[in-house]
């Protein structure tokens, strides 16, 4: 059975706060993503920080984005085979953290473990440029550590759907489909990554750029839920996130979560497999 802290933590946790938390425990780690990305962890990285992979430890890349999307969940198995190795036990405390404020990795990590069971797991508000800001301690190079015993798990707790259940939601009007990412992408403006241009037909766009200030840190968790009250506001209560990948989309999940509202279900094969998929329905704004 994992540890659960005998009250609820926030999912975000400040640079201050992480300064005067108690190191027993405690792991932390940087799960930048970008070229170079192991290098530059080597180069400088939170003292004690433990390096994860979004491609190796945090997806299982398949052949084709159409079946999975670029990012799919690895096998539960091996996701606990890499907590094994990040040295992360029952009683861990983990702190996570990015260099994209919470929306890229360190969200997917968070979600990823909290998925797994673990409970008290944080988001460092502002990431890895925060840290520097707010003066945390910094190292390089390797970090030593033990491996920790494997905890076994049979399935993700939290739920992940596939592209024909997030279509039979559509088609049915039972969920409120929310696409994350800029609107430009979602408009079909242009499209940096994925082939195809627009967005799933029936999905609205919220930003997950609307989830924080001009700094670049959560919005406090009663504007983040008024805002959200209002903007669902008429809709289904059954929610369903999504971005291009499954990645960022894990940022407005963990929005919501630290609003204190209902964790919502992720489509994990997002933009990237609904639009390589033959024969479904894609939509533009222009």
């Amino acid at each position: 059975m994992l540890f659960k802290p005998s009250q609820k933590i926030s999912p975000i946790i400040s640079p201050s706060e992480l300064k005067n938390l108690p190191t027993e425990n405690l792991i932390i780690l940087d799960a930048r993503v970008g070229k170079n990305v192991h290098q530059n962890y080597l180069n400088k990285h939170i003292k004690g920080a433990r390096f994860v992979d979004l491609d190796k430890d945090l997806a299982e890349i398949g052949e084709d984005a159409a079946f999975g999307g670029r990012h799919p969940l690895p096998k539960i198995g091996k996701f606990a085979e890499t907590l094994s190795k990040l040295g992360i036990s029952e009683d861990s405390h983990i702190i996570v953290y990015d260099d994209k404020n919470g929306a890229n990795a360190a969200a997917r990590t968070w979600w990823m473990l909290r998925s797994f069971g673990f409970e008290n797991v944080q988001v460092l508000d502002g990431g890895f440029q925060n840290a520097e800001k707010e003066g945390l301690e910094f190292s390089s190079g390797e970090e030593t550590y033990e491996k920790a015993r494997l905890i076994k798990k049979e399935n993700w707790l939290l739920p992940a759907l596939t592209l024909e259940v997030v279509e039979n939601e559509l088609t049915n009007n039972s969920s409120t489909v929310i696409d994350v990412r800029d609107s430009y992408r979602y408009n079909g403006e242009s499209e940096p990554i994925d082939l195809v241009a627009g967005h799933i037909l029936g999905a609205i766009n919220i930003p997950f750029s609307e989830n924080l200030d001009e700094n670049g840190n959560f919005l406090s968790p009663e504007i983040l839920k008024e805002k959200y009250s209002k903007l669902l506001q008429g809709k289904s209560e059954n929610l369903i996130i999504h971005c291009g990948s499954g990645v960022t989309a894990c940022h407005t999940i963990l929005t919501l979560d630290y609003a204190g509202l209902k964790i919502p279900n992720l489509y994990v094969g997002s933009w990237s497999e609904w639009s390589r998929r033959e024969g479904k329905e894609i939509a533009k704004e222009i």
